[in-house]
C-alpha cells in the first residue's frame, strides 16, 4: 500500500491531494497513509484485503470513504478523526452485530452507509435497528426509512454540494441564461436569414433572365416604332435577310431606267 499511496501523489504535497484511489493494492493494516493529507475528500479501499483499520489517519476534510470488499470485522473507531464523514460504504465485509456498529454514532453528518453483504443485516428488524442507532442517517443499503430508493446515484451528492456551497438557485439562474442566450442567437439567425431573402430577391441576378427579356422587348419596340414612322419599317432586316430582295423596290427601279431612256 505504501508504494502505491506514493504512485498516486505524483510528485504533489500530501495537502494537496482531494481524492485518492488505493483500490486493489493489497493490504491487510493502513499503511503510507498519514495526517498530512488534511485537505482529502475522497478516499477509496475497496478491496485491499484490509482486517483491520488501526492505524487510520486523521482526516478532517474526508466526506466520502470506499471500503468494501475488505475483511472488516470491528474496529470502526479508529475512523473517529473523520467528523465531516458523510458517506461510507463497508458492504461485503465481516460485520456480524450492531456492537460493531456503535462507534458510528459519533458521525454527525453520516447520512449514508452501505452494509450489504454483510451478517449483521440478516439480524431481524435489522434497517429499523439501524436507522435507529444513528439518527443522522438518510440511506442504509441505498435505501431510506421508507424503504424509497436514494434519489442521488451514490447518496452523496447533498453533502457534497452543502461542503462546497452549491444550491439549486444557482443552478436554475444559470439555466436561464442559459436558455435567454438561445433564444437570442435564434432570434439574431431569423434576422439574417430575413435579410439575406430581402437582398436576395433585390438581385438583379434573382431575375436575370426576365430583367433581360423586358429589356430587349423594350428596345425592340422603341426601334419598330421608329421605323414605321419613317416608312422604313419593312425594309429592316431580319433573320439575316437582304433588301434587294424587295420585289415593289426592284419594279420602280426598272421603270425609272425605261423613261430615262425614252428621253434620250
Amino acid at each position: 500500500m505504501e508504494k502505491r499511496v506514493v504512485l498516486e501523489l505524483r510528485g504533489r504535497n500530501p495537502s494537496q491531494v482531494k481524492e485518492l484511489n488505493l483500490d486493489n493494492c493489497r493490504s491487510t493494516n493502513i499503511v503510507g497513509l498519514t495526517d498530512e493529507y488534511t485537505n482529502l475528500e475522497i478516499l477509496s479501499l475497496n478491496n485491499v484485503g484490509l482486517t483491520s483499520l488501526k492505524g487510520f489517519p486523521t482526516l478532517p476534510n474526508l466526506l466520502k470513504l470506499e471500503l468494501s470488499d475488505n475483511r472488516i470485522s470491528n474496529g470502526l473507531n479508529f475512523l473517529n478523526g473523520c467528523k465531516k464523514l458523510t458517506y461510507l460504504n463497508l458492504s461485503g465485509n465481516k460485520i456480524r452485530d450492531l456492537e460493531a456498529l456503535k462507534p458510528l454514532e459519533e458521525f454527525e453528518k453520516l447520512k449514508n452507509l452501505d452494509l450489504f453483504n454483510n451478517e449483521v443485516t440478516r439480524i431481524e428488524d435489522y434497517k429499523s435497528k439501524v436507522f435507529a442507532l444513528h439518527p443522522s442517517l438518510k440511506y442504509l443499503d441505498g435505501f431510506d426509512k421508507e424503504d424509497r430508493e436514494a434519489e442521488d446515484s451514490d447518496g452523496f451528492s447533498d453533502g457534497y454540494e452543502e461542503m462546497n456551497g452549491n444550491n439549486d438557485s444557482e443552478d436554475d439562474e444559470s439555466d436561464d441564461d442559459v436558455e435567454e442566450e438561445e433564444d437570442d442567437d435564434l432570434s439574431l439567425c431569423e434576422v439574417y436569414n430575413e435579410n439575406l431573402e430581402e437582398e436576395s430577391s433585390a438581385s438583379p441576378l434573382y431575375e436575370a433572365e426576365g430583367y433581360l427579356d423586358e429589356e430587349y422587348d423594350l428596345d425592340y419596340e422603341e426601334g419598330d416604332e421608329e421605323n414605321d414612322a419613317n416608312g422604313e419599317h419593312n425594309s429592316k432586316p431580319r433573320d439575316g435577310g437582304n433588301t434587294n430582295d424587295n420585289p415593289q423596290e426592284s419594279t420602280r427601279g426598272k421603270k425609272r431606267k425605261h423613261e430615262d431612256d425614252d428621253e434620250n
